[in-house]
């Protein structure tokens, strides 16, 4: 913890006794929603064990070659399409990506085909999975040399997007971004690719709103950040989505190509995409697993709870979150300096006091979870066609941001209401940003606050209410929770929503080496 935390942490005098009842509440809820987990897989689980074993073409039409070996398992899945596919590689000696194009073109059917030594299918596929564990451990140490070669800025980070939807125009948006100063770039994704149950393949020119999340653009902005990190003599982050029905598959593309962040939370898919919750939750503990081992940092989306709720009267639901994502994420492997947990600068800037109670959750967040880099988002949710007003905002948002110690600051856009940024928008945004950060760079450990002033005892307030919360979820279970329509204000039923068809039950002889490697040898999370 900085001493920026310290001092306002200090001041806050939060009740210890209640930080454990919620840590306590949150592994509670997880546990459930666990053991559901353990009995089952997803068709987007398996098909990134297949991307993770080497298979990542299509076919002649275009179609990932992960889905059709899938699609053709039908309910022999439960199996775990690994089991099938290492029996074909013993039986025919074909490699994964072989044995998949045979599968597609008709030529093998993966069912019908004998069945081989048991040790010698469990040999392959352990070699296949230690084969992919050491392939994301190099690209996690290529990370590792070029930031000790390069450094990085001082956090808070300054993050920003580009979405031209063609991901050579990106490449010139990011590094222009990165020239004026940006820590982190972000390619938005196309507009549904959450909820397109396939991952597109190969470079894309042609996106509505973003960029479609494929292997050969991550590699495409993983060069350029590269090229511009060694001009710049620091490094560079990369972001992209793995969310969405697709969650698994998008984060092992990701540690295969170096990403350094993931957007990933599948209460984000859950609440404003309608994904089905029981599919998307399996998805996302694969997802992570997976991050945990490239060394990804995770953004989780509470910040998106703001945008349908008020962020006065339901900041405990923020935090109630947060406790509850920290805990998944513990249970998937990832250490805490990469749980990037979101919350946002979204109170309406007509209510009294509206400033104290930005700087009370923000300081609350910094000091509930001192280990992680929190991920700060900027007003949108009160953005006009006023662009001065909207960067007087962004630069109130960059301030409390500074002031608290926040890990990672997604800067605002003073043309938010309008359009998707311009150069020229995100140069205003990085100047407004750089100013501010520079100039209050050690402001918080300059004061304390008052443990009876306004700040502190709204801070105080949101955490009981959300302790409160948590209690009421742990009666229920989260599955309950989401019918009630507890965060966010919107109501998702736990067999409703998107995705729920390719759910599957786990058989009694369920393979997966991915999985295993990923845990460690263990079974189960």
């Amino acid at each position: 913890m900085t001493e920026t935390c310290r001092g306002l942490a200090s001041g806050l005098r939060l009740d210890p006794g209640l930080v454990r009842e919620a840590r306590e509440d949150a592994r509670a809820i997880v546990d459930e929603v666990l053991a559901y987990v353990r009995e089952h897989t997803t068709t987007s689980m398996e098909r990134a064990a297949l991307r993770l074993a080497g298979v990542e073409e299509v076919d002649a039409e275009g179609t990932p070659l992960v889905n059709l070996v899938v699609d053709r398992l039908g309910d022999r899945l439960g199996h775990g399409a690994s089991y099938w596919l290492f029996n074909a590689v013993a039986v025919t000696g074909r490699e994964p990506e072989e044995v998949a194009r045979a599968v597609a073109e008709g030529e093998l059917d993966l069912g019908r085909l004998p069945a081989a030594d048991p040790a010698r299918v469990r040999q392959l596929g352990t070699g296949a999975a230690r084969l992919a564990m050491e392939a994301i451990d190099a690209r996690r140490r290529e990370r590792d040399v070029m930031v000790e070669r390069l450094g990085q800025s001082p956090s808070p980070w300054l993050y920003v997007i580009v979405a031209t939807g063609n991901i050579y125009e990106d490449v010139v948006q990011a590094r222009s971004a990165a020239r004026m100063g940006a820590d982190v770039i972000a390619v938005i994704r196309s507009t549904g690719q959450s909820l397109l149950d396939y991952v597109p393949h190969g470079a894309t020119t042609e996106g509505y709103a973003g960029t479609y999340a494929t292997q050969e653009n991550f590699r495409i902005m993983r060069r350029a950040l590269d090229e511009v990190s060694e001009e710049l003599g620091r490094y560079v982050r990369q972001v992209n989505y793995a969310s969405g029905l697709c969650m698994p598959e998008i984060a092992a593309m990701g540690a295969l190509e170096r990403l350094d962040m993931m957007l990933n939370d599948a209460m984000y898919g859950i609440l404003f995409r309608d994904i089905n919750p029981r599919r998307t939750l399996i998805d996302q503990y694969l997802s992570r697993r997976i991050s945990a081992r490239a060394g990804h940092i995770i953004n989780t989306g509470e910040d998106n709870y703001l945008t349908t709720d008020d962020a006065f009267t339901a900041a405990h639901t923020v935090i109630a979150s947060q406790f509850i994502n920290e805990e998944f994420a513990l249970r998937a492997g990832l250490a805490r300096e990469q749980l990037g947990l979101g919350h946002a600068f979204q109170m309406d800037p007509d209510l009294p006091d509206g400033l104290l109670h930005e700087i009370a959750q923000a300081a609350l967040v910094r000091a509930l979870f001192p280990g992680c880099p929190i991920k700060f988002m900027p007003p949108t949710k009160y953005k006009t066609g006023n662009i001065f007003r909207a960067h007087l905002q962004d630069g109130l948002f960059n301030l409390v941001g500074v002031l608290t110690g926040q890990g990672i600051q997604l800067l605002g856009m003073p043309t938010e209401a309008i359009h998707t940024p311009f150069v020229s928008d995100r140069y205003l945004a990085l100047e407004n940003a750089r100013y501010v950060m520079n100039n209050a760079r050690h402001l918080g450990e300059e004061f304390l606050l008052r443990p009876d002033g306004r700040i502190a005892r709204r801070a105080r307030e949101v955490l009981e209410r959300a302790v409160a919360m948590l209690r009421q979820i742990r009666d229920i279970g989260l599955w309950q929770a989401l019918e009630e329509g507890m965060f966010a204000a919107v109501r998702r039923d736990r067999d409703g929503g998107k995705g729920l068809e390719g759910v599957v039950a786990r058989e009694p002889d369920y393979y997966n080496p991915f999985l295993d490697e990923l845990e460690g040898g263990r079974c189960g999370a």
